[in-house]
């Protein structure tokens, strides 16, 4: 990508004609003006809201109820949908009993370690006897620990049945249906895409490897999008992301772009051509074409200028127009747009610069 030049001053051309009875000389002059120069790094990107959250499920089953639709408004805790919940309350139910057994066994085994520990403190029970309740008591206890943790994992699994919004926004994306079977085997199923806030967008941006040394964050930024070709929305370059994107040996960086929207105009998904301000000045202007011009000889001696005058090569100069003389003014300049530079030195406001000149017979 390359870098895109705003143009927004207007060059005012004049003309001036010299000559003898067989040629005119015409000469393509601009005007000094003071305006400001911008330089731009171009590239395109997708708008997407600040924060957005895929909702899933962590448990299989059969949707049974959807309580939102797309574009739906939902609030943070608020219920989305519901799986059937009949073979989850039947783990618990299972889980319950096997926590009960387990109870009623550590009591059991309770019972017998104390017979035993009575006989052994009174030398009427052997060492071996003693060793083996205390293992039958550890293991029960174990297996009790166990049952308890069984019934809590079937009492979440089954909490996990109604999925709840876990941020307010607007239901983006509905993926399931009133009916459908999702299955958390391996991965975790997608019911819905919720947007936090449509109000406070990003555009994702690739910038060339050419262009993201030019890039700062704080950098001002506008963009378009097709929707509405006739509006300019701006920004702020918020990051500069470091993982490089490589696509057929082309290597671009993520920018991230703030972008409000309070008008709600701009939509999740859509294309913004991006032009990023590296940098910007205001001061005297002059076209690129003025540092181009060298007086040809014909010119020299029509005129009567002094080769001296001419540039060596090292010096920016441009020539001027005053009075009917042409003299070359050195000048030192800044920055420029690809059609026009800042000049920092040498000109004034309202100086007369040459551009070209046309020979024509009369």
């Amino acid at each position: 990508m390359t870098s895109k030049f705003k143009i927004s001053a207007i060059i005012l051309a004049t003309g001036m004609t010299i000559g003898c009875s067989e040629q005119k000389t015409s000469f393509n002059t601009a005007v000094v003006q003071n305006d400001e120069i911008q330089v731009f790094v171009t590239a395109t990107g997708n708008v997407q809201p600040v924060n957005q959250v895929v909702v899933g499920t962590q448990v299989s089953g059969i949707v049974e109820k959807i309580n939102v639709d797309f574009n739906s408004q939902v609030k943070q805790g608020q219920l989305l949908a519901s799986l059937d919940k009949s073979t989850l309350i039947e783990r618990l139910n299972q889980a319950l009993a096997t926590q009960s057994d387990a109870q009623s066994n550590v009591t059991f085994v309770q019972q017998n370690y104390d017979r035993v520990k009575k006989l052994y403190d009174e030398n009427a029970a052997t060492q071996a006897a003693y060793e083996d309740a205390v293992n039958r008591l550890n293991q029960s206890q174990n297996a009790l620990k166990n049952a308890t943790a069984n019934v809590k994992q079937a009492e979440v699994n089954l909490s996990y049945a109604d999925i709840y919004s876990p941020i307010s926004g607007v239901i983006l994306n509905r993926a399931v249906e009133q009916g459908q079977t999702v299955a958390a085997s391996f991965t975790t199923p997608t019911l819905f895409t919720i947007a936090e806030d449509l109000t406070q967008m990003q555009v994702e941006a690739k910038i060339d490897e050419a262009d993201i040394g030019k890039v700062r964050a704080g950098q001002s930024v506008t963009f378009s999008v097709d929707a509405y070709p006739e509006d300019i929305f701006s920004g702020t370059v918020e990051q500069i992301r470091l993982q490089p994107q490589i696509t057929s040996s082309v290597v671009t960086y993520a920018v991230i772009i703030s972008a409000p929207n309070p008008d709600e105009k701009l939509f999740p998904g859509m294309t913004a051509n991006v032009s990023i301000i590296t940098n910007c000045s205001t001061g005297l202007m002059i076209p690129v074409e003025a540092l181009h011009f060298i007086p040809d000889e014909k010119l020299i001696a029509k005129m009567n200028i002094d080769k001296s005058q001419l540039n060596n090569g090292h010096d920016r100069q441009v020539w001027v127009m005053k009075n009917g003389t042409l003299f070359p003014q050195k000048i030192t300049t800044g920055i420029n747009d690809g059609l026009r530079f800042i000049v920092k030195e040498g000109l004034q406001m309202g100086d007369e610069i040459v551009l070209s000149i046309i020979n024509s017979k009369r």
